[in-house]
């Protein structure tokens, strides 16, 4: 059974003058399938694209990272070591400060199916940000 996760997701509420962050739960989804992940937990930050302008990108202190950039300011080699690292939360960049973005890891862990479907779902999204790489 599904356990039901609460995770702060950034809905963005026009208030007067301000934004609003709502709390939501969140949605089961296929960890075989990178594309829907990134669908439901990323973009709304990362946009759908993955270039950083999502719906609640603004209400950040921190600019989302551009996704489709990791190969270009990798020396043309996609960091996915690093990326899975940073999903599961056992990574920081200390560069960029403080961590806005979701321990996805954790949260994957909370989630029906054991370690084997965690690492399959991280595998799985790190693919898919893979894919979203732009061209040369």
């Amino acid at each position: 059974m599904l356990m039901r996760i609460t995770l702060t997701i950034f809905a963005l509420a026009v208030v007067g003058l301000g934004q609003t962050i709502k709390t939501v739960p969140t949605k089961p989804t296929s960890p075989t399938s990178g594309k829907e992940m990134f669908n439901e937990y990323c973009a709304v930050c990362h946009g759908k694209d993955g270039q950083g302008g999502g719906p609640a990108a603004t209400a950040l202190k921190k600019k989302p990272a551009d996704l489709t950039q990791l190969t270009v300011h990798n020396s043309g080699k996609f960091p996915d070591t690093r990326v899975a690292r940073y999903i599961e939360g056992e990574d920081q960049l200390d560069a960029h400060g403080t961590r806005d973005m979701p321990i996805w890891g954790s949260i994957f862990k909370s989630m029906a199916g054991g370690s084997a479907t965690t690492r399959m779902r991280v595998a799985n999204l790190t693919d898919y940000i893979k894919s979203l790489q732009a061209a040369k």
